[in-house]
């Protein structure tokens, strides 16, 4: 995806989520909130200035990054939607969300290379190594533990109440243009909760099916990012 973008002259900005890439990784999983994430998010693009922002998401980077839209309604233009959702803590679980809540439960010492591997069996060795190395030892793993039990599926956990904000605002006010693309097999964010998604988000377009990239529809990102900029007429 990365490429693509470069290729065609658009600035990229990656942060990474505390517990993460090169962040930092503090380890009391306490410690990693829906609103501890949140406020990171919100203090990075300030810090930056970022504006005309084209958001570009899958999975914990939709349920954060959606409701980040009606606080800087400036400064994002555009959206690229993978497999995620909008988390206001009425989700209906998926098997295949509980199945992996409950294994990363009782898998502290998780290998992530191997993991990313099983959703993307295309993944070298060096590429399974690249995903491994921000994670030396179980110390460095609270935030990758984390994630899973902060789900919103709950109307009270926090960040439940301005997520259904969000909605509200993604449907009546969002004005910037959309794309969204899909995995039809991922068994935890598929088609139950993406086709819903789209009719909520205004300007959704029908979605780009794709039969087989599986959870992490970013590493079959080349067609993915293609489709998008030529849908917001960028190339």
């Amino acid at each position: 995806m990365i490429p693509i973008f470069l290729k065609h002259g658009i600035r990229i900005i990656a942060p990474d989520f505390y517990g993460f890439g090169r962040s930092d990784k503090p380890v009391k999983e306490e410690i990693y909130t829906f609103n501890f994430h949140r406020t990171m998010l919100i203090n990075f693009i300030e810090h930056l200035n970022l504006r005309n922002i084209t958001l570009v998401f899958q999975d914990w980077g939709g349920i954060l990054g959606l409701i980040l839209l009606m606080k800087f309604p400036s400064r994002f233009s555009r959206l690229l939607i993978m497999n995620t959702m909008l988390a206001t803590g009425n989700f209906e679980t998926t098997k295949g969300f509980l199945d992996w809540r409950a294994w990363s439960n009782t898998s502290p010492n998780m290998n992530v290379g191997r993991l990313l591997s099983r959703s993307c069996p295309h993944l070298t060795l060096e590429e399974q190594a690249a995903y491994d190395a921000p994670f030396p030892d179980i110390r460095y793993k609270a935030g990758v533990r984390r994630f899973p039990n902060i789900v919103l599926d709950n109307l009270q956990m926090e960040g439940a109440a301005i997520s259904r904000k969000a909605r509200e605002y993604l449907s009546n006010q969002w004005n910037g243009e959309v794309f969204m693309a899909i995995d039809m097999q991922d068994p935890v964010l598929g088609t139950p909760i993406m086709y819903p998604l789209s009719e909520i988000i205004r300007n959704c377009p029908p979605p780009l099916e794709l039969p087989n990239a599986g959870h992490f529809v970013q590493e079959w990102g080349d067609i993915v990012a293609t489709k998008a900029l030529e849908h917001f007429r960028l190339i």
